[in-house]
């Protein structure tokens, strides 16, 4: 890990972290020596996440947050009990968002609107009350979760592509907006991903799947980890405005 020696001492937020990728982004920034705050959407998954976590390593600096990332209100008032508990914030993590596969004419406005808010709008909440506190060190970095839909778009869910293809153009504008201030902006596109919910599908659809990919496996969780850990630390320090495919070669 001493590749990743300075992301020792960090305060990282990670939203959506109590499962699937965002667990282990969390897990990762905890074992590279970071100073994590997860957020989950209820009470009870940032619960149960903390206690998997204290059972890994019970020295892991990590507290949970469950705020309405959709509420700016919510987002204020969670982003000043974070200061209170660790000082600061260093590295912002945008990992919390929702999948959808609705076909067109199933959509209603509030459908559309509720994945769009969710995907877009709580990332964009977290970003607008992180950046002041970064630019007044003059450092920080925030990484998203894209995905890579948001390269080729997909057959169903337009509203899923969508939020993704403008998280891709957020962090692209961002960038170029808050280098100045020393902050770093990138993205990750995640491939098709094991997580639990994937692993529980049928294993002849998992081999499908696998088959298509030139790595021919699927994406584990810790895949992604470290690609985050990455991006986040000095090594990527000239790194900003990239969206980073991470799929095994399916998107090409």
């Amino acid at each position: 890990m001493a590749a990743f020696d300075s992301l020792k001492g960090k305060v990282v937020v990670v939203t959506g972290g109590t499962r699937g990728i965002g667990f282990a982004v969390v897990k990762a920034f905890l074992d590279a020596g970071s100073h994590v705050a997860m957020f989950g959407s209820r009470e009870e998954t940032v619960h149960h996440a903390l206690e998997e976590l204290k059972q890994v390593d019970t020295s892991y600096d990590v507290k949970g947050y469950h705020p309405d990332l959709t509420s700016v209100e919510s987002v204020k008032e969670t982003v000043a009990e974070i200061l209170r508990d660790f000082g600061t914030i260093d590295i912002l993590i945008n990992n919390a968002g929702v999948s959808d596969a609705t076909p067109l004419y199933s959509y209603d406005e509030e459908h559309f609107h509720k994945v769009m808010n969710i995907n877009v709008d709580s990332m964009f909440h977290m970003i607008r009350q992180v950046a002041p506190i970064m630019k007044e060190k003059g450092r920080g970095v925030i990484l998203n979760t894209s995905s890579m839909v948001s390269i080729f778009g997909q057959k169903s869910g337009v509203a899923y592509p969508a939020s993704k293809f403008a998280v891709n153009g957020m962090t692209k504008s961002l960038a170029r907006e808050l280098g100045k201030d020393g902050i770093r902006v990138n993205a990750i596109a995640p491939g098709i991903i094991a997580t639990d919910m994937v692993r529980a599908l049928d294993p002849k659809l998992i081999a499908g799947m696998a088959a298509g990919i030139p790595i021919q496996r699927l994406g584990e969780p810790e895949d992604i980890a470290n690609a985050f850990l990455f991006l986040a630390s000095d090594m990527a320090s000239y790194v900003t405005g990239a969206v980073l495919s991470v799929d095994g070669g399916f998107v090409g």
